[in-house]
């Protein structure tokens, strides 16, 4: 039987309504931050490596990816809005397996997203300073910047900091994709759905689709939108605005970077290596073909993608495991006004997990990153999006939801489609996996 408890939270978050508001761009916020957080390094990589391999070809399919996005996104979010309740708190109410799944995900997930997310912002600047000290320790300070940032700040000032940040993104991607001349209609043909003729073409669209801007961040979207004050329904035009230009920004980081590939990589038959460290390859081929200032001017733009991701995991994370400690201690979920005023970001668990990030994951940076649990956390990465589009699908379409706000047909097909692509994409990653060494 459907939990409809739900009913009762939303009924009271109904009448705490006031009019709906219009959506307007001087309410912009949340999007900006889960944009920022879940475009990283990689997925400027990914993005690269197929402009560079394919051309234009698959420029569809980066845009199918933001559509798919968007879809998740403003799910979570409707969840939050329209019912008073967290996302985690909807997970409790469809049974325990999803606290045991989250509370393992989180823990090895964080420990190795940790290194990677310091290593990933040392990288930069390491190029920039290279006589100035070692990688392990440039991903030390900023994984001790970003700690120290998060735990004295709270949401209003964090995003003001990743709107900055993302303005940085913005004007060195676009700066590149208009540097190296498009091929504007190269790049319009690449809008037809169409497959490279190379094996294993669909396996690499679906990776494309799935991979940018695809992480935990999307879930972590909805506690921002609270963060942000917008707590009823009420702000549900606002937030999907917001949505919007969120993922209308990836898809701009995207297809910039796509361009790049595609003229400066694929027509110089030029391969980089997959990873952060083909950024730094990137940098090294933008110095020779147009100069020291483009180098270093893209390098503080790959600083930026690289540090928003980890600041936005240490602070939208984090909200998330505060919230899952006060669920498993039977705490009642904060009201509307006390999340808005951050009572969340002052917690004990916010601030334990903050140091969960930051401080185990350096023994990874000097001791190299354990094979068995590389596995693991490849396996649990995968196994999240699934898990993630599914159990909204769930949510929305249950009593669990008021009846206005439960998914409509398109939102069902979107985040249908979305489930299905990222469960084939996660049964790839697992069939990948060298499981003969694990044991």
């Amino acid at each position: 039987m459907a939990d409809t408890t739900g009913n009762t939270a939303a009924s009271q978050a109904g009448e705490a309504d006031s009019r709906p508001r219009k959506s307007s761009w001087r309410y912009i916020g949340p999007g900006i931050v889960v944009a920022a957080t879940g475009v990283g390094a990689g997925d400027l990589v990914a993005t690269l490596i197929a402009g560079s391999n394919f051309g234009y070809t698959l420029l569809w399919a980066a845009i199918v990816g933001c559509l798919v996005k968007i879809s998740l996104a403003e799910a979570a979010g409707r969840w939050h809005l329209s019912t008073g309740r967290t996302l985690f708190d909807g997970w409790t109410s469809l049974g325990r397996w999803t606290t045991y799944f989250f509370a393992i995900y989180v823990v090895i997930w964080g420990f190795v997203y940790g290194a990677a997310a310091m290593s990933s912002s040392a990288l930069p600047l390491q190029a920039l300073f290279p006589h100035v000290m070692d990688l392990e320790w440039w991903a030390i300070a900023c994984g001790l910047v970003g700690l120290v940032f998060v735990w004295f700040n709270k949401y209003a000032v964090f995003e003001k900091v990743m709107t900055v940040l993302v303005g940085v993104m913005f004007v060195v991607t676009v700066y590149l994709a208009i540097r190296v001349t498009p091929n504007i209609p190269d790049a319009f043909a690449g809008l037809l759905p169409v497959l490279p003729d190379e094996k294993d073409s669909i396996l690499n669209t679906l990776g494309l689709i799935g991979g940018v801007g695809g992480t935990i961040t999307l879930a972590a979207y909805g506690y921002w939108v609270n963060a942000k004050g917008w707590t009823n329904t009420g702000w549900m035009k606002v937030m999907r605005l917001d949505n919007r230009v969120a993922y209308a920004t990836t898809g701009i980081f995207v297809i910039a970077m796509l361009f790049v590939g595609a003229e400066l990589l694929h027509s110089a038959n030029v391969a980089i290596a997959s990873g952060d460290k083909g950024l730094i390859q990137l940098s090294d081929i933008l110095e020779d073909k147009y100069g020291t200032a483009t180098a270093k001017f893209f390098l503080i733009g790959f600083f930026a993608t690289s540090f928003t991701s980890l600041i936005g995991v240490w602070h939208g994370v984090s909200l998330m495991f505060a919230d899952f400690v006060a669920r498993y201690r039977g705490r009642e979920e904060l009201k509307g006004e006390e999340v808005a005023s951050g009572e969340r970001e002052r917690s004990w668990p916010f601030r334990a997990y903050l140091l969960w990030l930051t401080f185990p994951p350096i023994v990874l940076l000097f001791q190299g990153q354990p094979f068995r649990l590389i596995i693991i956390y490849g396996v649990l990465g995968a196994a999240f999006l699934p898990f993630l589009a599914g159990t909204l699908i769930w949510l929305l379409n249950s009593s669990r939801t008021p009846s206005q706000w439960r998914n409509g047909p398109l939102s069902n097909v979107m985040l249908a489609t979305a489930g299905l692509l990222f469960l084939v994409l996660c049964v790839k990653q697992i069939w990948d996996q060298p499981w003969s060494e694990f044991f």
